[in-house]
């Protein structure tokens, strides 16, 4: 079992602030449901605290942590470092999903870059920060970010990405519906 905090230290945020991806984990409540994990990119993640973070969400072919938090609340951020001495950090919390066109959303979304495709902000209480060695993964060079998303995204349009959240975004895999879905 690696290190465990009650809180984001110095350090760990200078971890975090190094790394170009993170990984997010979630699942429902039943037992039938299935596990999601999903890569995340781009300059998307705030540490707002030592106990609570919040990255902005992007569209894609899937929502399931969205639906997951919303049901449920737990959540996993996973940072790896590909470079430098090896570590894993991982955020165990409990997420809310924050949409467009809310009280909240205005006071967390001047905090991010502006990105074409932003559907949601998961806002997240963390309730433990654990380290671990890391000595399995490997090295990776970081060669820069894809921009294929943002353009889709400038391509589709706010209409076109309103339709496809609509198709795509309403429902899980398993047919549980969205905060998203929801509000559409």
């Amino acid at each position: 079992m690696g290190k465990q905090f009650e809180a984001i230290l110095p350090e760990h945020e200078a971890f975090i602030g190094r790394q170009h991806i993170f990984f997010v984990a979630s699942a429902p409540l039943t037992a039938e449901g299935h596990v999601n994990v999903s890569p995340k990119g781009h300059d998307a993640l705030r540490i707002l605290s030592p106990n609570r973070v919040a990255y902005l969400d992007m569209t894609g072919s899937g929502n399931e942590t969205s639906a997951h938090v919303d049901e449920n609340g737990r959540i996993t951020v996973m940072f790896c470092a590909f470079e430098g001495p090896p570590n894993i950090l991982r955020l165990y919390g409990t997420g809310t999903v924050v949409l467009p066109d809310t009280p909240e959303w205005d006071a967390l979304y001047p905090r991010f870059v502006s990105l074409p495709g932003a559907r949601q902000i998961i806002d997240i209480d963390v309730h433990l920060v654990q380290t671990s060695c890391g000595f399995a993964v490997p090295f990776m060079a970081y060669e820069g970010e894809r921009d294929t998303l943002q353009r889709w995204s400038v391509q589709k349009g706010e209409e076109g990405l309103r339709q496809y959240r609509q198709e795509k975004n309403s429902r899980t895999i398993d047919g549980m519906p969205t905060p998203l879905g929801k509000s559409l």
